[in-house]
């Protein structure tokens, strides 16, 4: 079978092809982190826009570490299948906005090329919450290995912050055109973050030119908070297999997810940018509501559902949901997390809305997946609303009983963490006595681990979530 590429578009079944032509595009938008995800979200949006508008949206992708996802998009022109995933059967077909496909370290002479051009007015960024190296203040993580080494002047940046500021740094004594940095993570307040880590990285850089470039920065540089929303899960061999078998051509790069998608942004853009309002994004004053009840539903349950469902045996979000524990529990936590939400959500159809979206077992979403970097999501998605909880006097049984699931899950020996050495640690050095407080300080919160009251509620959970498994959240 010959591999996708533009000369093979041709050749594609009806209503397979992309919704755009791609040779019409130019690079206009430099998206960091080309993983499944954006595959999946913001170049489908940019290419719909596309497609109803113009514009020559062209978005030059480039990968942070792995190289895999450029070798196998560069020989297909950067194209790929996206597969929706969804009750009555798959739909597939090709998208074509991405004009390059580049590595950020192998490619960065283009990188900053890119974004000092005026030609380029939006920048994107989906390299997950470790990804930004952020303290546990939420600025820059000065004493990382890969920030210091940034700032003592590598050849090339390898990170996203440290690419940022030095191609801000360019544009500022070149074009000095404004820019759009859209940060698409699961971070609160996503926009504001990115500003901070960045300004951190200029003010301890050294450069002779840094407060000019702060300057510049606040006034023409953008950094505008978001709300992303579509499951999308890591395709296997037999998705690509089965959407080369759609195409009738061969698929390195094909991604899945499911039919729901959201995003919502914050409308202080400073420059010109697709029209993403006509393919359904939400373009507001301020996302804290749509984002806060996302990151404390949404990705909060998903955290307790692959917490609990692989410790139980279970392999997908579908598998979890569908268990005699799993809705109830899903329920009674979106019931106690709902009180930390803004009144005027509709937070009852929104969990009506989870449920059938974690229901949909086309999607085969894996826990395990969804369980990485554990202790950076537990920080943002529960925490929050259990200090507000508690600083109302109100009781959060569920909350407490989703730290027990967790800190339970910390003794799984496939932990995929940036803190899972200093976990096993933990683990080992304490012989499980005095383990919570250790992991409750590892998190960020020594607060927590010095009230006794409520380590030994924890520690209370986890002996009941070893003896009767999930549902001991619910008695």
């Amino acid at each position: 079978m010959t591999r996708l590429d533009r000369t093979a578009l041709g050749s594609l079944p009806a209503g397979t092809g992309p919704l755009a032509d791609p040779r019409a595009l130019r690079t206009r938008i430099v998206h960091l982190g080309l993983g499944a995800f954006h595959r999946a979200h913001q170049a489908v949006h940019t290419e719909q826009a596309e497609a109803l508008h113009g514009g020559g949206w062209g978005i030059a992708g480039f990968s942070q570490r792995s190289r895999s996802v450029m070798e196998a998009l560069a020989p297909q022109d950067g194209l790929y299948s996206l597969t929706l995933r969804t009750p009555e059967g798959p739909h597939t077909r090709v998208v074509g906005q991405l004009s390059e496909v580049r590595h950020a370290t192998d490619d960065a002479a283009r990188l900053r090329e890119l974004l000092a051009s005026p030609e380029v007015s939006v920048v994107t960024s989906t390299v997950t919450e470790k990804g930004y190296w952020r303290a546990t203040d939420g600025g820059l993580d000065l004493t990382a290995a890969p920030v210091t080494a940034d700032l003592a002047g590598t050849p090339e940046p390898a990170t996203v912050v440290g690419q940022l500021a030095n191609g801000l740094r360019v544009r500022q004594a070149t074009s000095k055109a404004p820019l759009t940095v859209v940060c698409c993570d699961n971070m609160a307040d996503n926009g504001h973050v990115v500003a901070r880590l960045v300004r951190d990285y200029v003010q301890a850089s050294g450069w002779p030119d840094a407060d000019v470039l702060l300057e510049w920065i606040a006034a023409q540089v953008a950094f505008p908070s978001t709300v992303v929303d579509r499951i999308v899960p890591a395709a296997t061999d037999a998705d690509r297999e089965a959407a080369s078998t759609v195409l009738g051509v061969r698929d390195e790069g094909a991604v899945v997810g499911e039919p729901f998608t959201q995003w919502v942004l914050q409308d202080t853009f400073a420059a010109e940018r697709p029209r993403w309002e006509d393919t359904g994004a939400l373009f507001v004053p301020d996302v804290a509501p749509y984002q806060v009840m996302k990151l404390r539903l949404l990705n909060g349950s998903h955290t307790l559902l692959s917490c609990l469902g692989l410790a139980d045996g279970r392999e997908t979000v579908a598998d979890a949901i569908t268990a005699p524990w799993g809705e109830p529990v899903l329920r009674a936590y979106a019931a106690e997390v709902a009180r930390s939400l803004p009144e005027d959500l509709d937070v009852e159809a929104y969990v009506d809305g989870l449920v059938a979206r974690f229901t949909n077992s086309a999607m085969r979403h894996r826990l395990r997946q969804i369980a990485t970097d554990g202790s950076l999501k537990v920080t943002e998605r529960w925490l929050p609303p259990l200090r507000e909880l508690r600083s109302a006097g109100l009781p959060a049984p569920m909350l407490t009983g989703a730290l027990a699931a967790w800190v339970r899950h910390t003794r799984d020996q496939q932990l995929d963490d940036p803190a899972a050495d200093r976990m096993h640690t933990v683990w080992h050095a304490t012989q499980r006595r005095g383990a919570v407080p250790e992991l409750l300080t590892l998190l960020g919160t020594p607060d927590l681990a010095e009230d006794t009251g409520f380590v030994n509620t924890v520690e209370e959970r986890v002996a009941a979530l070893d003896t009767s498994g999930p549902t001991a959240l619910l008695g």
